[in-house]
């Protein structure tokens, strides 16, 4: 079977990292890239180079990869879809709530393509094992959920546009902390009452560097969450108690490897115990395979007509408007960027 021509719209850290995983893939082959940084005439090994979207799309493309700013990606995965590509895209799905309903009526006009979001978080082994042991009933029914995702600084050494309010959309919660959120979705389901606290104090840019919430499901299952950016040493960690034990998320692989090494602390529940004291074990997962395995299941789904099962556009739908209800239930923050009801 000939392999499926990839183009990779962005080619920073993300769009070279995805790279690396397409080609591995004996389906795909990356065939073209496209990055407004590139000087006239840039040149790569076995790739055709462009310096915008616009360009790339005009190639003989099976499948595009969207890894820019988040003021555009909403806007070149409509663009990929309109040309007929199964079109995977990163997280955020854009600027706000809107950018991925329009994408969605898009996607609703082409039934036969395949649109994934890249929340890789999901395919963490430490992640999966934990929604195992959930969905197995063997620790009971989750009661509650709190979760801290950190580092310290909204500018990543790669570049400032997460900074600039009307490039990136939002700060801290946005980039980051939606990896959370769309976690805590996973493990409960929606979360239809918020109430929050957002903050742009110490870093003083105009998107938050603090958000903190506290959420309630529809069973009544309470989540909290502070997704900063002054957190100085980087920071993961979601701890979920069940009605039978506990289970700790603390760590997770990544590129930067600063968020300590990924594992999970296991505890069940110790009824003759007077003081809270119960036997636990720790399992530590030492690859980190997300990335690798996020495509894998994209390329599987296209090659075999099989739906997405993860990171669907109602995944990255409900994931928006659970992000926006956070920072709209600040009523200083929705009163001061004019933040719609992210609901309506």
């Amino acid at each position: 079977m000939n392999k499926l021509k990839v183009g990779i719209a962005g080619y920073g850290i993300v769009g070279k990292r995805r790279h690396q995983y397409i080609d591995q893939h004996p389906s795909l082959q990356v065939s073209a890239v496209c990055d407004q940084t590139f000087p006239q005439g840039h040149t790569l090994p076995g790739l055709q180079c462009f310096r915008s979207y616009k360009e790339l799309l005009q190639c003989d493309l099976d499948v595009l990869f969207v890894c820019l700013t988040n003021n555009i990606a909403a806007e070149v995965t409509m663009a990929g879809l309109n040309k007929g590509l199964h079109v995977f895209c990163e997280k955020p799905p854009g600027m706000d709530v809107e950018d991925i309903r329009n994408v969605i009526a898009v996607e609703q006009q082409h039934p036969e393509l395949k649109l994934k979001y890249g929340f890789n978080h999901r395919y963490h082994d430490s992640v999966r094992e934990t929604l195992r042991i959930i969905k197995s009933g063997e620790l009971g029914e989750i009661i509650n959920l709190r979760g801290v995702y950190g580092k310290s600084r909204v500018i990543p050494f790669s570049g400032g546009w997460r900074s600039k309010r009307e490039l990136a959309g939002g700060g801290i919660l946005l980039d980051q902390g939606i990896h959370m959120v769309d976690l805590m979705r996973l493990f409960c389901g929606e979360f239809r009452e918020v109430k929050s606290f957002i903050s742009n104090d110490f870093w003083k840019h105009d998107v938050e560097d603090n958000a903190y919430a506290i959420m309630k499901d529809e069973r009544g299952r309470v989540a909290m969450l502070n997704s900063t950016a002054t957190q100085w040493q980087h920071k993961f960690n979601l701890e979920i108690s069940l009605t039978q034990g506990y289970i700790e998320l603390h760590g997770i692989l990544s590129g930067s490897k600063s968020y300590g090494e990924e594992k999970i602390v296991v505890g069940r529940r110790d009824e003759d115990s007077d003081n809270g004291q119960m036997e636990s074990r720790t399992i530590k997962f030492l690859q980190d395979n997300s990335w690798r395995d996020e495509i894998n299941e994209f390329a599987d789904a296209i090659v075999a007509g099989k739906p997405i099962v993860s990171g669907t556009s109602k995944d990255a739908l409900e994931t928006m408007v659970l992000v926006y209800k956070i920072y709209y239930n600040d009523p200083v923050w929705r009163e001061r960027y004019n933040i719609n009801n992210p609901e309506i």
